[in-house]
């Protein structure tokens, strides 16, 4: 088991947690510029049109390159109730929407300030569902070479990237008859389908994913 560098995501696609089930720590990264059309202000989801991306609105700073953690939410366009809506109509067929429902409302009724705050309380909720516990380690300050045991996937996991990971991890989705199997959506599209069953779809051991040609953590 080896340490991931992690950026912070909102409602990270699956492959993100992945690597944190697979990993014995996590050095999650706040202290990097603020990139866009990153993770860390979107996820992907399967609607019955097909994949959707919901993106935080960010207020306009004056440093050109932001820290990711003084990157502050733009609360204007009345995202939350957007994003909100937009999941419950891709996922409130799925078998566990119904379930899982009231842990996210509270989320998407409080305003936030930061983007890293939100993102944060938001992962937190995600690994109770999941039942896991990571080791989270937040980084003091920026490193561009992380030390050996360290393995950076802090720009390895980006929207951009997806046809450089080869994996074979499926499981039940609401609109897999109509679009076939969408893989490495937001970590909630394998929750809402697959409920206390996702820890084991993440921890399946028969399925081997490649990234960047190297094999998973060992």
């Amino acid at each position: 088991m080896s340490v991931i560098c992690l950026t912070s995501a909102y409602l990270a696609p699956v492959s993100y947690f992945e690597w944190i089930v697979e990993s014995g720590e996590i050095l999650m990264e706040q202290w990097d510029s603020y990139e866009k059309q990153s993770y860390r202000n979107r996820c992907i989801i399967a609607t019955a049109n097909g994949k959707l991306a919901l993106s935080i609105p960010i207020e306009k700073s004056s440093n050109p390159k932001p820290l990711t953690r003084d990157v502050q939410v733009s609360n204007h366009l009345d995202w939350q109730m957007q994003h909100w809506r937009a999941i419950e109509s891709a996922y409130n067929s799925s078998p566990f929407f119904e379930f899982y429902k009231d842990d996210f409302i509270p989320l998407y009724e409080k305003k936030w300030k930061f983007l890293w705050d939100f993102n944060h309380e938001i992962q937190l909720k995600v690994f109770e569902l999941l039942e896991i516990q990571p080791k989270i380690v937040l980084t003091t300050q920026f490193n561009l070479e992380l030390s050996e045991n360290v393995l950076d996937l802090r720009k390895c996991i980006h929207p951009k990237n997806d046809l450089k990971i080869n994996t074979q991890l499926s499981y039940y989705q609401v609109f897999e008859n109509k679009f076939g199997f969408t893989p490495d959506l937001s970590i909630i599209d394998l929750l809402f389908n697959m409920g206390n069953e996702a820890q084991l779809v993440l921890n399946n051991k028969e399925k081997k994913n490649i990234f960047y040609g190297t094999d998973r953590l060992e």
